[in-house]
């Protein structure tokens, strides 16, 4: 479904852009994360290697309607013999038998038809696995621009605060403030040392995360592009997630899944019928005395076909116990797929709601910026003719710095909300970001080259783990610039 943008959508996502720090020629961007995550997050190849699994399970279902075939060697020393002409003081018997199902009442359909219907859902879940991974990847990496320009902002205001807390003094030095006016700029002072600190927790922290989603620590970071094909509305955004939400088609296969399970338990009460061919071969290893190969060979071969029914009569309630189960379960899956779609339109819906509010929270924080840089501007000149205290100044000082943080987590939020959007409706997996770092994973050629395997005997090599280790990677920092020492001046 093509999708037409407002152009506050568009404007918002630039704003975004322009508003990220001036950053170096080497700059990790978004997408490159995204591609790191997509080929090591160990979360996302644990659930690759967890879908393979699941494919076998077709050739498995598959395995009970092929034939069979097997020997059975036997070698025996009778170490006690009744004496007799004909017994046997050894012999080697082998029997060979050969079995070939014609009929289960569709047991077997109907197992292979369940099995591939949970190998549908499988690739569903792997792709809300995807999705998912790469939204904790976006916020993670959002996270890291965030918690950096609110270290800078607080290491510029603790610096701001220092000369204040130094001019304050000095004019108290000749009398013109009071000691209360020292005490409140060294409060100040103290409380931003405080809040940086705080801030530099954080931002450590989120690049731990970083490191931890993605593979590698974070570098440079540069701003994230504008998201594409968001919706105009609700409404919109909820038709595309119910047709098109990884979790919600998960949902739905299984519903599928589970009714031919109850077609393969009603096949419990119904005949089955198989072809054999047995063969059988016993050699006395010339241990039959000289009287008794005269009348009988020293080895014997007899060969038999034939086609077996077995008709169920009485099975102690199990069918009818198995049939209950399955559509007990069948229950169960619709009411959870249900449950899915709840939480689909719920999510769907809270994202839109969050991605426009904050579109209106970094205007309203710009002008909020704009209008705290202009109070402070004022009150510090009418502070330098007497008409405002240290305290207005400060206060005024406060307020700006809380208008930047806002609108530095404003415009955070913002994209995370759309990029969780996103995922909500289904389209923010690797074919709609635009990974280019190679081909991209199909698990759909994997279950084509098993799925109809016969092969008892073919190879199976070991492999080795696909994502990458952190152990190497280096504790994270957040290390600003010293602050001037004025103890010596």
């Amino acid at each position: 479904m093509a999708l037409n943008i407002k152009s506050q959508l568009w404007g918002s996502a630039f704003i975004l852009t322009a508003a990220a720090l001036t950053l170096p020629i080497h700059a990790e961007t978004l997408q490159q994360a995204l591609q790191s995550a997509y080929d090591s997050n160990p979360n996302l190849t644990a659930a690759r290697a967890g879908q393979e699994a699941l494919n076998e399970n077709v050739p498995l279902a598959r395995s009970s309607g092929r034939p069979s075939a097997s020997i059975q060697p036997t070698f025996t020393e009778n170490v006690v013999t009744s004496g007799g002409a004909f017994a046997q003081a050894r012999s080697f018997s082998a029997v060979g038998s050969v079995s070939v199902p014609l009929y289960q009442g569709g047991a077997v359909k109907n197992a292979v038809r369940g099995a591939e219907n949970r190998v549908e859902a499988g690739f569903a879940s792997l792709r809300g696995t995807e999705s998912a991974i790469f939204s904790a990847v976006v916020g993670a990496y959002m996270d890291v621009i965030r918690d950096e320009a609110i270290v800078e902002l607080n290491r510029a205001q603790a610096g701001t605060l220092q000369v204040n807390l130094e001019a304050t003094k000095d004019r108290f030095e000749i009398g013109d403030v009071t000691r209360t006016d020292v005490a409140q700029s060294e409060s100040r002072y103290s409380l931003a040392l405080a809040n940086l600190e705080t801030a530099r927790a954080n931002l450590i922290r989120s690049k731990e995360i970083y490191i931890q989603l993605v593979g590698n620590e974070p570098g440079d970071l540069e701003a994230p592009p504008p998201l594409p094909n968001l919706p105009e509305s609700a409404d919109m955004a909820v038709d595309i997630a119910v047709e098109h939400n990884p979790d919600l088609i998960a949902a739905k296969e299984q519903v599928e899944a589970s009714r031919y399970d109850r077609k393969a338990a009603e096949a419990g009460r119904l005949p089955t019928v198989s072809a054999f061919s047995q063969s059988r071969y016993n050699n006395a290893l010339n241990s039959l005395s000289t009287q008794a190969s005269a009348f009988s060979p020293n080895a014997t071969f007899d060969n038999s076909i034939g086609i077996r029914a077995t008709i169920p009569i009485y099975q102690g309630g199990a069918p009818s116990a198995q049939i209950r189960q399955a559509q007990a379960r069948i229950s169960q899956a619709q009411e959870l797929e249900i449950a899915a779609e709840r939480e689909v339109i719920a999510q769907t819906r809270a994202a839109f709601s969050s991605w426009r509010a904050t579109q209106q929270v970094i205007m309203a924080s710009q002008r909020a910026v704009e209008a705290s840089q202009l109070s402070l501007e004022g009150v510090r000149i009418e502070n330098s003719v007497g008409n405002r205290t240290i305290l207005d100044i400060l206060n005024a000082e406060q307020e700006l710095v809380a208008a930047k943080s806002q609108l530095i987590a404003a415009r955070r939020n913002n994209y995370v909300a759309g990029f969780t959007l996103l995922a909500a409706m289904g389209r923010a997996e690797a074919r709609d970001l635009g990974i280019d770092g190679g081909p991209l994973y199909d698990p759909v050629a994997n279950y084509n080259d098993v799925k109809n395997q016969w092969n008892d005997w073919s190879s199976v090599p070991s492999t080795q783990p696909k994502a990458t280790r952190t152990t190497n990677s280096n504790a994270q920092s957040a290390d600003i610039e010293a602050f001037p020492d004025y103890s010596r001046r």
